[in-house]
């Protein structure tokens, strides 16, 4: 190829600065990457969004019941109690799930921030990343634990109140 003046051009351009065509692989090397955590936080926001319905709902029945608790006496009201009680255990493990769900949420942030930062600093970041990653990993298996705790807790207290009526 001829440019004006009757220069010759080689094809492909190189471009004019070698450091920028390497920052450039990183960053997209970076950004591929960064896809994965990308889901990951899409799925923690799934999660997140199922706690605060189960939140909702608990909250709702707690709420029903303590407007009905005093117009009972006996054997129901002391069955009103104790769902009143495992009520507020389901509400306490789905608040510590959500909680651990956001921290993990919290730390992916940070992970894709730490690795878009290694493209340009001349650190290696890669420990700092993976450390990250296994601490977003163990809070949201500390959500899910406690998520899993709850729909047991709901699943008994769902039992006993069929077999009590």
């Amino acid at each position: 190829l001829d440019a004006p003046g009757g220069r010759r051009l080689d094809w492909p351009m190189p471009l004019l600065d070698p450091s920028l065509d390497s920052h450039v692989f990183d960053i997209t090397r970076v950004i591929q990457l960064a896809v994965a955590p990308v889901f990951l936080l899409t799925a923690i926001g799934t999660l997140i969004n199922a706690l605060t319905g189960r939140l909702g709902r608990a909250v709702d029945r707690r709420r029903k019941l303590e407007e009905l608790l005093p117009a009972y006496e006996g054997a129901t009201r002391a069955s009103m109690e104790r769902e009143l009680g495992t009520l507020a255990r389901r509400i306490k493990l789905v608040l510590r799930a959500i909680t651990a769900a956001v921290f993990s949420a919290l730390l992916v942030c940070l992970l894709i921030v730490t690795a878009f930062l290694g493209a340009f600093v001349s650190m290696d970041l890669a420990r700092t990343v993976a450390f990250l990653f296994v601490l977003a990993m163990v809070a949201l298996t500390v959500a899910l634990v406690a998520m899993l705790r709850e729909v047991w807790l709901a699943s008994v207290a769902e039992r006993a109140r069929y077999f009590e009526a």
